[in-house]
């Protein structure tokens, strides 16, 4: 039976980053499911396809590949064989990924491949929105990380300037606006707090501290698993 950790949150609160550390130090697979939305919101870009055009949404779906390979300890997404780690954190794919994931064919279809990838192995860790709600309501491990907008408009800022991304703080701040009103409001999967879940407000901490702080908790949990 496969042990799964969801970690959900908003725009910007940092939940890839805790994530791929608690992956490393405590062996879990990471899925990136964030990146997973995103390289459909590429594909659809890249074949200039009308969001409302269901027929076409479909025969995307039905021949996309995406798949996430660790290389030289690092996580490289690809899309149909091509090595998109980069491009699916474009300034246009941010614009409308958002919207695509809330289109409800493209949420359950994504949603399916999320769970086949988790139960996969032993030991899983997915992030996103709806992990813990709607993907895997029954994880092991539950926990909702949040912060003010300001942050992590300002996060993303600065993790896009390191990526070489071209953006103003403002546009960035705009987007995760926009983003939160919508991943709130979708039909299926949308942001909120499960019942069980632990929050974690990372906003007044650093990066490290926050993992000390999401480390205590999924080690309590593996304990109890255990027992």
């Amino acid at each position: 039976m496969s042990f799964i950790v969801a970690i959900d949150g908003p725009a910007g609160v940092g939940k890839g980053t805790i994530t791929k550390i608690i992956a490393e130090k405590y062996g879990f697979v990471n899925i990136d499911t964030g990146a997973i939305y995103r390289c459909v919101a590429l594909e659809i870009l890249n074949n200039n396809i009308n969001m409302n055009d269901e027929q076409a949404i479909k025969k995307l779906l039905d021949t996309i590949k995406i798949e996430e390979i660790l290389v030289d300890n690092e996580l490289k997404i690809y899309l149909n064989g091509n090595d998109v780690t980069e491009k699916i954190r474009s300034n246009e794919v941010n614009k409308i990924v958002s919207l695509v994931s809330g289109i409800k064919q493209v949420r359950l279809a994504m949603a399916k491949l999320q769970r086949n990838l988790g139960l996969q192995n032993e030991k899983s860790i997915l992030d996103g929105r709806d992990i813990g709600t709607f993907v895997f309501p029954d994880a092991d491990v539950k926990i909702y990380l949040d912060a003010s907008i300001d942050v992590r408009a300002q996060r993303r800022f600065s993790q896009n300037k390191e990526l070489g991304i071209d953006c103003t703080y403002e546009e960035v701040y705009d987007n995760i606006k926009k983003r939160d009103e919508n991943d709130k409001n979708k039909e299926i999967g949308a942001l909120k707090i499960a019942d069980d879940a632990i929050v974690v407000d990372t906003s007044d901490y650093t990066l490290e501290e926050n993992i000390e702080r999401v480390c205590k908790i999924v080690e309590e949990k593996m304990k109890e698993k255990v027992c």
